[in-house]
């Protein structure tokens, strides 16, 4: 009896011993038990920038006349057909990696991370920007905080969200120290360089403050300081700070289409875009779309038709242009914010009278260059400008016009743009829906209704209902 028990409390200390140090010895080694700053940092860059350029094209750059899909005989968003799940890839995504930044921004409080603090509320603004554009009002102050027990987050208005993004950004510009290291690996944007952070971030403040400004006039006063003073708030300055994810094609930074033909297959140019580019002889026409053809199989030059065209393709004798999915092949660009588009703010508060006034033209014409130099590598001569349409003549639908043409696969941007300022002109058709109106936001998702009801009939009813035509606040 003696040596059973012995023998038991001995296996029972064995056992013991065993299992003292279990989940030690059973971790798996390539799982993260812990995260730092920079854990998530990469992934929010490269998922967000592939989202946001499969919704410009598949939304923005349908609503906005660069192309569509062909042949199509009725609907379509080209044709303003917006239904409850167009915006739901926006909606998904954008609250998939806003939950990562904020999980960044919570192990980001210690002094020597403060750099990634101010990334953190960079990238927010960034996501959280382009999600309230498209939708109004959404869940913000108590969205993604399930773990807390909010289930059902109140939807915040467009203004107070706004108003909070602003303040992020200005106390990110505030957080930057270049002299703190970078500890948690190189981030695929800038490569660790602190100060080209800083320049997004408040590259991006004077986004967001032009588009307010029209209903807060108080935007200016912010928007002059911002670039009157670039040592305390240092802005792009040049085409080598332009802020775009080089796409290498290496795993896992590959294209956001894993094959090209999906780019290009049924995907033709609208008439009202390629034309724009013809009449000013433009060097990016080669990089962004193909030759047309007629029915002999002859090229006849960049040609496309008209978004939302009446009537049967047969009224075609030709064999319109195709996007060229060459652009979508790495190494590529996805843009978030060039220099080309601070150039064209500047150019608009000069064009106003407000910034600067007597280099309005000045502005202008370097923006241009420095668009088609992104999208083409090409130096633009002076003699571009002797065009008619590149003229300087001092209105500010020129110079939203080549804005336009500049923000070619940036995002929302140019449905943005089109809503504050109501340029380009682009022309209608009898086949258009909505009566021809430019949808002014996208349909909350379906699931909003069943799973958020009450919050969502607030919202709802607070914008004048949920529908294309309600105006989102800053485009009152």
């Amino acid at each position: 009896m003696k040596k059973i028990i012995f023998s038991a409390v001995l296996l029972f200390g064995v056992l013991s011993a065993c299992t003292d140090n279990f989940e030690e010895i059973n971790s798996n080694p390539n799982l993260i038990n812990q995260i730092s700053p920079g854990t998530l940092l990469n992934e929010v860059i490269y998922n967000m920038s592939s989202n946001n350029l499969r919704n410009y094209y598949g939304i923005t750059a349908d609503l906005m006349q660069v192309k569509f899909n062909y042949p199509s005989f009725y609907g379509g968003i080209h044709r303003y057909e917006i239904i409850e799940g167009t915006g739901n890839s926006q909606w998904d995504a954008s609250y998939k990696w806003m939950k990562n930044i904020r999980e960044m921004l919570a192990v980001s409080e210690k002094p020597n991370d403060a750099n990634y603090k101010a990334i953190g509320l960079t990238l927010n603004a960034w996501v959280a920007s382009n999600l309230t554009d498209s939708f109004g009002d959404i869940p913000y102050s108590e969205a993604l905080q399930g773990d807390q027990g909010i289930r059902m987050p109140k939807y915040d208005t467009q203004e107070a969200i706004y108003s909070q993004l602003l303040k992020d950004l200005e106390q990110a510009n505030a957080l930057y120290d270049s002299k703190l290291p970078m500890l948690y690996g190189k981030d695929i944007l800038f490569n660790n360089d602190v100060q080209q952070w800083q320049r997004f971030t408040n590259s991006l403040r004077l986004r967001l403050l032009l588009r307010i400004s029209k209903v807060k006039p108080d935007a200016i006063t912010q928007m002059v300081q911002i670039l009157s003073d670039p040592a305390k708030t240092p802005i792009i300055d040049n085409d080598q700070q332009s802020v775009f994810l080089n796409i290498t094609g290496v795993t896992p930074n590959l294209s956001p289409w894993s094959r090209a033909l999906d780019f290009s297959n049924g995907q033709v140019v609208s008439q009202f875009f390629i034309e724009l580019l013809n009449d000013l002889n433009d060097p990016r026409r080669a990089v962004l779309v193909v030759p047309a053809k007629n029915l002999q199989g002859q090229e006849i030059g960049f040609k496309g038709i008209p978004s939302a065209y009446d009537g049967d393709d047969s009224q075609f004798q030709f064999t319109p242009s195709n996007m060229n999915n060459k652009q979508v092949v790495a190494p590529m660009k996805i843009p978030i914010i060039t220099f080309s588009e601070i150039l064209f703010i500047k150019a608009e508060l000069a064009q106003r009278d407000l910034y600067n006034s007597a280099s309005a033209k000045l502005y202008f014409e370097s923006a241009v260059k420095s668009a088609i130099k992104f999208v083409s590598n090409s130096t633009v001569e002076d003699s571009y400008f002797n065009q008619e349409k590149a003229k300087y003549n001092n209105t500010l639908e020129q110079i939203i016009t080549h804005k336009y043409l500049a923000l070619y696969f940036t995002d929302y941007q140019q449905w943005s743009e089109y809503r504050r300022t109501g340029y380009p002109r682009l022309p209608k058709t009898q086949s258009m829906l909505n009566q021809g109106n430019m949808p002014s936001r996208l349909l909350y998702p379906a699931d909003q209704k069943t799973y958020n009801s009450q919050n969502y009939l607030d919202a709802s009813q607070r914008q004048g209902g949920d529908h294309i035509n309600a105006k989102v606040w800053w485009n009152q």
